[in-house]
């Protein structure tokens, strides 16, 4: 009978020492493999040299493995950005991006092979959903990026391949990794989502029994003002009408005491106007809330445009005398097909 693979990555310490426990050795081993595992990033168990050369050859041959993935391809854009694409045990293909300024590095994290949500604006669910990554497959992205740019990243967010509130379980598990093994502190880890009906609430709850308390920030992406631009933009929209949505998102406030910030694409002359920036203000005015605007990254199944800079800066403007807390990101790596899911389409 074929043993059961078992993957190191995100195991904290306890669960480390349990494991050399139950393999005959003593709890210091599994401490040696944590030390080895977490600040030298290694990427097999035959690296933890202090362990004993028998030892290691015990816990391959029992299907032991660090779980890291493989690199397959490496894109580098003129302004540092480097995209990684990484293949999995089971050879399916995934993305993870490397932002660097510098003061920091941020790492764009997948939590799934895919995505079933079908936002018109993303590459990624173009090819619909494979599966969801496991938590030693979203934690091995995290050693990807920082052997290519040799350091470590400081900032992690959740806004690469996949919806994350479809993998909860699996993406706060990594967050407490990053957290406790990794040392990053929660308030510099985002989780970007669509919104999955119902499951707002459920991540509240989750996160605080799996992390104690609740630091890392929400961002739900919104891009329209209105349930039926929302719906143009985001099919799964028409099963969460955004007056449930926004219910949701203050209950969470109430459970985490944390802010929601909103993530708006912008696209040229379709959610652009005017008439959408008034109509956005009026749909937050009163919530505890940031929103971050971005400009469409174009991809070839889409005749969508980015907008003018002029049109950015009357939308921010707007929102700003209305009272709504706004900030623009720069896109960052379009040169090289930085819109999420392009290398792996570009590679399939």
């Amino acid at each position: 009978m074929e043993s059961k693979r078992i993957n190191l990555l995100g195991l904290d310490k306890s669960q480390l020492e349990k494991l050399a426990l139950e393999n005959g050795e003593s709890s210091f081993r599994g401490r040696q493999i944590y030390q080895w595992l977490y600040q030298k990033g290694i990427s097999s168990i035959e690296e933890v040299t202090v362990l004993p050369k028998t030892w290691r050859k015990h816990l391959s041959q029992n299907g032991i493995s660090v779980g890291c993935l493989r690199e397959i391809k490496r894109s580098i854009s003129d302004d540092g950005t480097i995209k990684l694409l990484l293949e999995t045990d089971d050879c399916e293909l995934i993305e993870t991006v490397g932002i660097p300024t510098q003061k920091r590095l941020t790492i764009c994290i997948s939590s799934q092979i895919g995505c079933s949500m079908g936002c018109r604006f993303c590459a990624t669910g173009k090819g619909g959903l494979q599966r969801s990554l496991e938590v030693h497959e979203i934690v091995a992205q995290f050693h990807a990026i920082k052997k290519a740019f040799g350091r470590n990243p400081s900032h992690v967010v959740f806004m690469g391949m996949g919806e994350p509130l479809l993998n909860t379980n699996a993406v706060l598990l990594s967050i407490r990794c990053f957290n406790k093994d990794l040392g990053i502190g929660q308030r510099r880890v985002t989780l970007s989502t669509v919104g999955v009906q119902k499951e707002l609430p459920r991540l509240a709850e989750s996160a605080i029994a799996y992390l104690g308390s609740v630091q890392f920030t929400l961002a739900l992406s919104l891009h329209a003002p209105n349930q039926q631009l929302r719906e143009a933009l985001i099919p799964t929209a028409s099963m969460y009408p955004l007056n449930i949505l926004l219910e949701d998102c203050r209950h969470y406030q109430d459970l985490t005491g944390r802010r929601v910030s909103f993530e708006y694409i912008l696209l040229g002359h379709l959610n652009d106007e005017i008439k959408h920036a008034e109509e956005l203000a009026e749909l937050l005015r009163g919530f505890q809330s940031h929103v971050n605007l971005l400009a469409y990254n174009p991809i070839p199944e889409e005749s969508f445009k980015r907008p003018s800079a002029n049109r950015i800066h009357r939308f921010m403007n707007i929102l700003d005398q209305r009272g709504i807390k706004v900030s623009f990101r720069k896109s960052r790596g379009l040169d090289k097909n930085a819109a999420c899911g392009q290398l792996r389409q570009t590679h399939v």
